[in-house]
């Protein structure tokens, strides 16, 4: 699916590189500037630095002179607007808008979300000619958003109406130590106790075997394993130093 934001007139080169973030964690590239207040905008350190690695994004972003321009080959309008225009196309949340898209994937042309400057929004001739607008729902008290956030927003339900991306483990599964690596590590303990004086050697008792007990209702994982031989081979060096 084909999918564009344009930003009318941006002010701030922060915005348009927090704008190109919000994009490609959304795994969208598509980013065209009109009439940017900075002929540079793409190159500013600025907004290099708040794109934080979304250099593809502006690497394929383009600056167009008129909106007529930016919205060549797309065929479903979106504006963005805080307050609904009288005359306007219907004003509706995001996710209500893409639910009435019973095919989002199937639009001929491509999907194009529009965005106003920072202080004047999206003007009435530019929100007229939309399918419709899209308002995100804020507190009463509170509802301006910062273009990054609104295009955050809007992108995140655009692609949940796509099918959305699978949530990814937080990490790989750790490794459970085996018996040798437990065997390894109970030879450790028991010589760096008798080290610092807490095993008996000649009258060890039952606490090694009680160890094993507890390694083995633990069940480590080799990062673990690790961690527990280093404090041994810990308690080990101190004993030598205070000899």
């Amino acid at each position: 699916m084909h999918t564009r934001f344009i930003l009318i007139e941006t002010s701030h080169a922060g915005n348009v590189g927090a704008t190109a973030r919000a994009m490609r964690v959304m795994g969208f590239d598509d980013l065209v500037l009109v009439r940017p207040r900075w002929s540079n905008v793409l190159r500013r350190e600025e907004t290099i630095q708040r794109a934080s690695g979304a250099l593809n994004v502006l690497e394929n972003a383009r600056i167009a002179d008129t909106l007529e321009e930016a919205l060549d080959g797309m065929t479903h309008l979106c504006a963005t607007a805080m307050t609904p225009r009288d005359f306007g196309p219907p004003t509706r949340t995001p996710r209500d808008h893409f639910a009435q898209l019973t095919q989002p994937a199937q639009i001929a042309g491509g999907m194009a979300f529009l965005f106003g400057s920072e202080r004047f929004g999206m003007t009435n001739e530019d929100v007229y000619r939309c399918h419709v607008a899209l308002s995100i729902p804020t507190d009463p008290g509170f509802g301006s958003l910062n273009i990054a956030g609104a295009v955050q927003v809007i992108a995140y339900e655009w692609r949940l109406a796509l099918g959305g991306f699978e949530v990814q483990d937080a990490a790989t599964p750790a490794l459970h130590a085996d018996a040798a690596q437990i065997s390894g590590l109970l030879s450790h303990w028991q010589q760096s106790l008798t080290d610092i004086g807490f095993l008996d050697p000649q009258a060890p008792k039952k606490l090694m075997p009680r160890l094993n007990q507890l390694f083995n209702r633990a069940g480590l994982t080799e990062e673990e394993v690790h961690i527990l031989r280093g404090i041994a081979k810990a308690m080990t060096q101190s004993s030598q130093r205070n000899r």
